[in-house]
C-alpha cells in the first residue's frame, strides 16, 4: 500500500530513532577507544587465550575496544551485530559510525579507525596506500532500489533506458509518455520529478553508477562512474538515512537507496527491466539470483554492473569490511576475528530481516579463511557455533 508522506516520515523517525538508539547503546557500552574506568588489553595480551563459545567467555587479556567507519549501506545490520557480540562478550566493545564508504575508505587508509566499510571494493591503486597491508571481506549482500513518492502509483515498472533519462535529467514529468507505455492502466500525475542523490562519498553511488554506465553509453560518457559524481539533476542528501528521509517527505521524488532502508520505512520502490529484458522486483529471492550469476574471485572482489539471468534484479552488491594484514595489538587482531565470525555465523540470521541477503555458504566459507590469517590466537569456526584460540 502507497502511504502519504507524512505517514512515511513518521515511520522513518521510528527507524532512524531505533539506528540512534542502537548507536547511542553502543557508545554507552564503551564502544569508543577512550572510554575512562576501561581495562584495556595491551598488545600481546591475547596470548594463550581460552576457547570462545557462544556465551562463553572471549579471553582477551582485559577489554578490547574497535572502531570502525564507513558506508551506510549496511549501518542497520551492523549495529545489531555489534550490540549482540557486545551482549556475549562484554569486554568487547565495537563503535561504528555510519559516514558514508568514501569517507570509511579514507579513514582506514590512514589508520585512524580499527576496520572501515565500503560498499564497493578498494581499487589496486587504494589498496597500495594502506601501509599494513588490506583484506577485503564481504559480509552480506543487498539491492539498490528505485524509491519514489507518487502517492496512488502501487506499482511501478522503470525500462532500463527510461530509468536512467530519468537520472539525466532528460525525462522531468511523471506523465510522460515513455513511463506511460511501460506502465499501461495505471494514472500518472502530471508532476515533476526530482531526482534525490547521494552528496556524500557513497559506495552506494558508486554500485548505482557503475550500473548506469553500463546500461548507457551516454552515462558513461556524460557522467561516468564512481563514490562521486557531478549529477545532471537532483537535489543531495548525506548517506542513505537521509536519502530515504528526504524521498518519503518530497512527493513527486525518486532516489536509489538500499533496499532495506527503503523496505523498513514503506516507500515503494520501482520494479526494474534487467539485461534479459525481464522486469523483476527487488527482493531477496531475485537478489540471490543476482549473486548465483556472479562468482567471487580468490580475491573477493566482484562487481556487479549489469547481471546475466532472467530472475536477477540488476543492481546487487556486496558490502565490505576493511581489515588490516596486520595488527600490532595483537588483542585487536584477535577480536576482528571473533568479529567477523560472528557476521558469518550467528549475523546471518539477522540479513533477511533486515532487507539484506545472506551470504551463500561457498562465499562464508572463502571469507572465513581470509580472515584467519589476521590472528593466531583464533581460529574462525562457521561450520559451528563459535571459534576456538589456538593452542
Amino acid at each position: 500500500m502507497i502511504r502519504s508522506s507524512v505517514t512515511n516520515r513518521s515511520r522513518l523517525t521510528t527507524a532512524v530513532s531505533a539506528i540512534a538508539l542502537s548507536i547511542s547503546l553502543a557508545a554507552c557500552g564503551g564502544g569508543g577507544q577512550n572510554n575512562a574506568g576501561t581495562n584495556e588489553a595491551s598488545p600481546g595480551a591475547a596470548k594463550d587465550a581460552t576457547a570462545s563459545s557462544p556465551g562463553g567467555k572471549l579471553d582477551l587479556g582485559g577489554t578490547v575496544s574497535l572502531t570502525g567507519a564507513g558506508a551506510s549501506f549496511p549501518n542497520p545490520l551492523y549495529q545489531t551485530w555489534f550490540q549482540a557480540l557486545n551482549q556475549r562478550y562484554p569486554n568487547l566493545r565495537i563503535n561504528y559510525q555510519s559516514v558514508g564508504s568514501g569517507a570509511g575508505v579514507e579513514q582506514f587508509t590512514k589508520g585512524t579507525v580499527d576496520f572501515g566499510a565500503s560498499d564497493v571494493a578498494m581499487t589496486d591503486a587504494e589498496i597500495a596506500k594502506v601501509q599494513r597491508g588490506v583484506i577485503l571481506l564481504p559480509m552480506t549482500a543487498g539491492s539498490i532500489v528505485m524509491a519514489y513518492n507518487l502517492p496512488g502509483v502501487k506499482e511501478l515498472k522503470l525500462p532500463r533506458d527510461v530509468y536512467t533519462d530519468i537520472f539525466l535529467g532528460k525525462i522531468k514529468s511523471w506523465d510522460d509518455p515513455r513511463i506511460a507505455k511501460a506502465n499501461a492502466g495505471v494514472t500518472l500525475p502530471k508532476q515533476p520529478i526530482t531526482v534525490v542523490y547521494r552528496s556524500d562519498g557513497s559506495g552506494t553511488t558508486g554500485v548505482f553508477t557503475q550500473h548506469l554506465a553500463a546500461v548507457s553509453p551516454e552515462w558513461k560518457t556524460k557522467v561516468g562512474s564512481g563514490k562521486t559524481v557531478s549529477w545532471p539533476t537532483g537535489v543531495g542528501a548525506k548517506g542513505n538515512e537521509n536519502v530515504t528521509a528526504q524521498i518519503a517527505q518530497t512527493q513527486g521524488a525518486i532516489g536509489y537507496t538500499e533496499y532495506g532502508y527503503a523496505k523498513n520505512n514503506n516507500l515503494s520502490f520501482a520494479v526494474l527491466q534487467n539485461k534479459a529484458g525481464q522486469f523483476v522486483t527487488a527482493d531477496d529471492a531475485t537478489a540471490a539470483k543476482t549473486l548465483e550469476s556472479v562468482a567471487l574471485p580468490a580475491n573477493l572482489r566482484a562487481f556487479i554492473t549489469d547481471p546475466e539471468g532472467q530472475e536477477s534484479y540488476p543492481i546487487v552488491t556486496y558490502t565490505w569490511l576493511l581489515v588490516y594484514k596486520q595488527y600490532p595489538d595483537q588483542a585487536k587482531a584477535k577480536a576482528i576475528e571473533a568479529m567477523v565470525e560472528y557476521g558469518l555465523t550467528e549475523g546471518q540470521k539477522n540479513a533477511s530481516q533486515l532487507g539484506y541477503v545472506p551470504l551463500p555458504q561457498s562465499v562464508v566459507q572463502k571469507v572465513a579463511a581470509a580472515a584467519d590469517a589476521i590472528s593466531p590466537d583464533y581460529k574462525i569456526a562457521v561450520g559451528g557455533s563459535g571459534g576456538t584460540a589456538s593452542k
